[in-house]
């Protein structure tokens, strides 16, 4: 990561960091070129962090000149980033509250980048970002990008579930505020978040990296040392309450009732065999033959085209990547009703309640029973709906016309549809697909009856 000066002592400096080449900081390179500053909490493996990525993979250079900053000292993207000839600079915030000592790191890194507009992910990044907005030295607009759903704050750490109430009254200020999931924008309005300015961008897609592959299942096979026919269902998610990793092990316990030879793939961070709450759980029920652990992974392409169902078991959500993943990949998937994953999926898997392993268990079951067939046309069908509705480009392109919006360069038409980008189908749809869905689940329980 590049640092700032006069903190050498503090921070250790990134190999082939990439600054701005041959000019000073706060110069441009083309006076009609935005500078777009990025500001996030770290640069890890996660999902608001990789869809920066894509989205800075896919940024119209000769328009944009793109920069991020992250908060912390911590990150594995920064390389990858750096590679995209995409700078980032870190402050190196502590955990917790900032310190003023780290505010002013990042108000001077501010004025030195002299950004046309700034963006924030997340609370933290938001938050920082009004601050480095307010004093960069002249107005910047400020756009939030809230990635998150809230169901209340049980889950959230008590600093982080202040910065959320806080930003609450601060809505108002920024440009726009960006959610990943309509979901998400209700539940923040329910607390005070101004909507008036509110729009849902949904998460996009590298289609041509995600996509269907033999050669990939075959692999992961010869890697787990399992035969080739085995069936695979697979959660991807890092270690987390809110991802209910509880439920989705005791619906495989279910399922192997009936259908003994499935096995189980769980790969993200925390999910590994040093974790001993979790392997706790898959000893009490009995499913360590038939579990397959492979913490974070970093060939995330591979393992999703090798499963035969993927899942979502969480009991809160906004739009998880990996469903949309899974899709493109040409997986079908078994998801919980929450947040906007009734529509994301639509009629190419299955949706049940949360929270209620019988229903997932009921649900996996029926695309077992479907055969290869059947889970081959229903991955046909949400691959072909990706392609339609999550598209990486056509995302970007949503963002991009924010930008260009907010700046005034070039206002978005009254009938753009970005307010709800390609959710039109939603509107018109919802009380439709809730009814398949709740058949469904309702199919999936009567189902789950065999469990008993």
């Amino acid at each position: 990561m590049t640092l700032l000066p006069g903190h050498k002592s503090r921070l250790r400096r990134a190999p082939s960091p990439r600054p701005l080449p041959n000019e000073p900081i706060g110069s441009k390179s083309s006076s009609t070129r935005i500078r777009l500053v990025h500001i996030i909490n770290d640069v890890s493996i996660g999902g608001a962090e990789m869809m920066l990525y894509k989205l800075l993979s896919q940024v119209n250079r000769e328009r944009f000149d793109p920069i991020v900053v992250a908060l912390r000292n911590r990150g594995q993207l920064h390389r990858r980033i750096e590679a995209l000839d995409v700078p980032v600079y870190n402050v190196a915030m502590r955990l917790g509250v900032p310190t003023p000592t780290s505010c002013w790191r990042l108000i001077r890194l501010m004025r030195r980048l002299k950004p046309d507009l700034i963006q924030g992910w997340m609370y933290h990044g938001s938050l920082a970002a009004l601050v480095g907005g307010a004093f960069a030295g002249r107005s910047v607009p400020v756009v939030w990008n809230i990635r998150q759903s809230l169901n209340g704050f049980n889950y959230e750490k008590r600093a982080t579930a202040a910065i959320i109430r806080f930003l609450a009254h601060l809505s108002k200020r920024p440009a726009k505020i960006i959610y990943n999931s309509r979901i998400a924008a209700a539940q923040h309005g329910a607390i005070g978040y101004e909507l008036q300015d509110s729009l849902v961008i949904p998460n996009g897609f590298m289609t041509s990296l995600f996509t269907p592959s033999q050669e990939a299942r075959n692999s992961v096979r010869v890697e787990l040392g399992i035969p080739d026919e085995t069936l695979l269902i697979g959660l991807v998610s890092r270690y987390h309450p809110v991802k209910d990793h509880a439920n989705f092990l005791h619906a495989a316990g279910l399922l192997l009732k009936t259908h003994p030879d499935v096995q189980f793939v769980l790969c993200g961070d925390g999910v590994n065999w040093v974790n001993p709450s979790l392997c706790k759980l898959i000893d009490d029920l009995k499913l360590t033959e038939r579990v397959h652990l492979l913490d974070q992974r970093q060939d995330m392409p591979r393992v999703t085209a090798a499963l035969d169902i993927a899942t979502s078991s969480s009991c809160a959500e906004s739009f998880p990547n990996v469903i949309g993943e899974a899709m493109s990949c040409g997986v079908p998937c078994v998801v919980t009703d929450v947040s906007d994953l009734l529509w994301i999926v639509g009629e190419t898997g299955r949706v049940v309640p949360p929270r209620n392993a019988q229903a997932l268990a009921g649900a996996m079951q029926e695309l077992v029973e479907l055969g290869p067939g059947g889970r081959e046309k229903l991955g046909r069908a949400a691959r072909e709906r990706v392609l339609k509705h999550f598209p990486l480009k056509d995302i970007d392109s949503a963002y991009e016309a924010l930008y260009e919006d907010v700046l005034g360069r070039h206002p978005m038409p009254a009938s753009s549809n970005v307010r709800y980008h390609e959710f039109t189908e939603h509107a018109s749809s919802t009380s439709t697909a809730r009814e398949e869905a709740i058949q469904s689940s309702s199919k999936a329980r009567r189902s789950s009856m065999r469990f008993e």
